[in-house]
C-alpha cells in the first residue's frame, strides 16, 4: 500500500513515497480508499517533530481524508461504497490519511452526499470541527457578537458562517486584499488584521465582545477586545493569563476526533451551501513536498489536497 511518510523528521524533503502492509479493520473500524487529503498546520508539525513517544517511524501525516468505504469491521453501519469524509489522529499506529487506504474508528467518520465533491469535502473535517467546538465553548447567546482573528483562514472562515447561521454578529479580520473573501463569509464587520485589531474592536463594540476565536494565535494580545466575564477560544496553547474573569479555551483535535455526529452535521450544512468549501490547489500525492512547501509559505487562502 502506497503511503506519503517521514522516516526522519524535518523538512518538506523528508517526505516520501512508502510501501506499507495493507491495514485491515477490526470491530467498530471501516477501510477508506482515500480519494484526497488535505494538507494542514498540524501536518507540517509531525513532518517536523515525528511522532510521539513510543510511536516508531514511518509516521504518515493527514487529519482530514474524503473517499470510498473500502471494508468495515464488526459493528459499523457504513458499507463498501459508501462514499465518506473522515477526522483522523495521525499520532496512532494506524497513521494518517496520507495513504492510498486508511483504517480509521468508525466515530469519526460521516457519509456523504452524491453531490458533494469528495475532494472539496477533505477541506472539512479538521478546520470545521475545530470552528465547531470553539463555538460551543463560548457559550454566546443568539444576537451576541463574537470576534475572529485569522478570518480569511479555513478555521477562522469556517467559524464565520457557522456564527451567523447561529444568528451571532461577527467581527472579523483582515489584509485589505483579503477583506472581500471575509465579507463574503457574512461577517458584520471587517477591521484591519494586525496587533491594532483588539483596539479596533473596542473603538466599535464598547465594552468589548462576547467572546473571540484567536484562529491568528495573538495570544493575550486579544484579551483587551473581550467583554469582562467573556470567552476566548484559540487553536494553540495561550502564552498569557486570563483577567477579568475572561475564561480561555485551547481547542485540541482530542475535543473531537471522535465527533462522527458533528461531523455529520457539518456535511449537512456544506451540502446546503452554508459552509463554503474551498480548495486552493490540488497535488499528485507524489508531490507532498510541494504542498508542504507552498503551506509554509504563508498566503494560501483555502486548502491544498493530495491526490490519490
Amino acid at each position: 500500500m502506497r503511503v506519503i511518510g517521514v522516516t526522519t523528521p524535518g523538512g518538506p524533503e523528508q517526505l516520501e513515497v512508502l510501501d506499507l502492509p495493507l491495514p485491515q479493520p477490526g470491530p467498530g473500524e471501516l477501510r477508506i480508499a482515500v480519494v484526497a487529503a488535505a494538507v494542514n498546520p498540524t501536518d507540517t508539525v509531525l513532518r517536523e517533530r515525528g511522532g510521539p513517544d513510543g510511536l516508531e517511524p514511518p509516521w504518515v501525516p493527514g487529519m482530514d481524508a474524503a473517499g470510498v468505504v473500502d471494508a468495515v469491521g464488526e459493528g459499523v453501519e457504513l458499507s463498501p461504497g459508501d462514499r465518506v469524509v473522515a477526522i483522523i489522529d495521525p499520532r496512532t499506529p494506524r497513521g494518517g490519511a496520507y495513504a492510498e487506504l486508511v483504517v480509521v474508528p468508525a466515530d469519526g467518520v460521516a457519509r456523504l452526499p452524491d453531490d458533494v465533491d469528495l475532494v472539496a469535502a477533505s477541506s472539512l473535517p479538521l478546520n470545521a470541527l475545530t470552528a465547531r467546538h470553539a463555538l460551543r465553548r463560548m457559550r454566546v447567546p443568539r444576537a451576541g457578537t463574537i470576534a475572529v482573528t485569522g478570518a480569511a483562514g479555513a478555521v477562522g472562515g469556517y467559524a464565520i458562517e457557522l456564527a451567523k447561521h447561529a444568528g451571532l454578529r461577527v467581527v472579523a479580520d483582515a489584509k485589505e486584499e483579503d477583506r472581500a473573501l471575509v465579507e463574503s463569509f457574512g461577517a458584520d464587520l471587517v477591521l484591519p488584521r494586525g496587533e491594532g485589531f483588539p483596539q479596533a474592536v473596542l473603538e466599535h463594540e464598547p465594552g468589548g465582545v462576547d467572546a473571540l476565536l484567536d484562529a491568528a494565535v495573538m495570544g493575550a494580545a486579544v484579551l483587551p477586545a473581550v467583554r469582562d466575564g467573556g470567552v476566548v477560544a484559540c487553536v494553540r496553547a495561550f502564552d498569557g493569563e486570563p483577567e477579568r474573569g475572561i475564561d480561555v479555551y485551547a481547542i485540541t483535535p482530542a475535543d473531537y476526533v471522535h465527533d462522527a455526529e458533528g461531523l455529520a452535521e457539518l456535511v449537512d450544512l456544506a451540502a446546503h451551501e452554508v459552509l463554503s468549501l474551498r480548495v486552493a490547489r490540488t497535488f499528485p500525492a507524489e508531490e507532498a513536498a510541494e504542498a508542504h512547501r507552498q503551506l509554509e509559505a504563508g498566503g494560501t487562502r483555502g486548502r491544498l489536497v493530495l491526490t490519490f
